[in-house]
C-alpha cells in the first residue's frame, strides 16, 4: 500500500493519519474504471527545479524511519517497480501537488522532491523519464511506484511489477546535467546540440573504419530515436545506425564514403534543425 501526505506538517509527525479509510473512495487500487482518453506517452521533460525543503526532512512510516537524500546527483538503483492508479488519482502527493495517474510521475522513498528519473524496464529495455513528486512505495521489495501511464509505457501495467534500473537526471542551477553516475556535461551536450569533448578526440568503437558517420543527436528515448532515424533515412536516402554508447542512444547517418556527400549532408542538417550535427569515424 502507498501513502501520500496532506501537508508538510506530516513530515515532522506521524503519517498514520494519512491512512484513514475516509480519505480514499476505493479500498483497493486499480487501473482506471471510467472512460478516458488514451494517456500521452511523452516523457517528462527534465529541468532544474529547486528541491522542496519540507520534503527533505526525515519521516516515519509503519515503524520505519526514512532519511531523504539531500541531492539526487549520481544516483542509480536497481530493483522492482510497481504502479499506482485510480485510488490515488486526484489526491495530494507528498510534494503538495495533485496526483494524476495519466502523467509521467512517480513516488520514491528517499529521492529529493522533485527529481527526474530515467527508468529502464530490464525485462524489455523500454524506457521512460518521470518526475518524482511523491513518497512510496513502502514495500521492502520495491524501489519506485510509477504512475499508471508510465507503467503503460514500460509495458508492465498488466503484471503489476517489473525489474527496473533508475538513473536520476540531475540539472544544476547552471544547466549542467548528470545522468546517473555518468560524467557531468553541459545541457547542449546532453541534448545532442554540441560535440562532447571526448568524441572529438577519438572515433566511437562502433564506427566502420571504411567510412564516416554523421551524428545527428543523442537521445535517451529509443522510440524517439527510431522515429527520427526513419525520417532522416527516407529524406536523405542514406543508412542510419543508433548505437547505445555511455547510456544514451547516438543517432547517426552512415557509413558514408563520399567526401562531397558528407559535406553537403552535414551542411543541410545544420540548416534544418540539427545545428550540433558532426562527423565521427575515419576522415575522408
Amino acid at each position: 500500500m502507498r501513502f501520500s501526505y496532506f501537508l508538510a506538517l506530516f513530515f515532522v509527525t506521524s503519517l498514520v493519519g494519512c491512512q484513514s479509510s475516509s480519505r480514499y473512495s476505493q479500498q483497493q487500487d486499480s487501473a482506471p474504471t471510467f472512460a478516458y482518453a488514451e494517456p500521452s506517452i511523452e516523457d517528462a521533460t527534465p529541468q532544474y527545479e529547486p528541491y522542496r525543503e519540507y520534503s527533505s526532512r526525515p519521516y516515519e512510516v509503519l515503524g520505519k524511519r526514512y532519511y531523504p537524500l539531500q541531492t539526487g546527483k549520481g544516483f542509480e538503483q536497481t530493483g522492482y517497480a510497481s504502479w499506482y492508479g485510480q485510488k490515488f488519482h486526484g489526491h495530494l502527493t507528498s510534494n503538495g501537488e495533485t496526483y494524476n495517474m495519466f502523467a509521467m510521475s512517480a513516488a520514491h522513498t528517499t529521492l529529493p522532491l522533485p527529481s527526474y528519473v530515467r527508468v529502464t524496464n530490464l525485462e524489455n529495455d523500454k524506457q521512460v523519464i518521470v518526475r518524482v513528486n511523491d513518497r512510496g512505495p513502502f514495500h521492502s521489495d520495491r524501489i519506485i511506484d510509477l504512475s499508471y501511464a508510465a507503467a503503460i509505457k514500460l509495458g508492465y501495467q498488466a503484471q503489476g511489477t517489473a525489474r527496473v534500473k533508475l538513473e536520476v537526471i540531475h540539472f544544476d542551477e547552471n544547466n549542467n546535467v548528470t545522468v546517473g553516475n555518468q560524467p557531468t556535461v553541459s545541457y547542449a551536450q546532453y541534448a545532442g546540440l554540441e560535440t562532447p569533448p571526448e568524441e572529438t578526440l577519438k572515433p566511437a568503437s562502433t564506427v566502420d573504419s571504411d567510412g564516416v558517420y554523421i551524428q545527428v543527436a543523442a537521445l535517451s528515448d529509443i522510440e524517439k530515436a527510431k522515429s527520427v532515424s526513419s525520417l532522416l533515412s527516407a529524406l536523405y536516402q542514406v543508412p542510419t545506425e543508433i548505437p547505445f554508447i555511455d547510456n544514451i542512444y547516438r543517432l547517426r547517418l552512415g557509413p558514408l564514403t563520399d567526401r562531397f556527400q558528407v559535406q553537403m549532408l552535414l551542411a543541410d542538417l545544420k540548416q534544418n534543425g540539427y545545428p550540433g550535427a558532426y562527423t565521427v569515424g575515419t576522415e575522408l
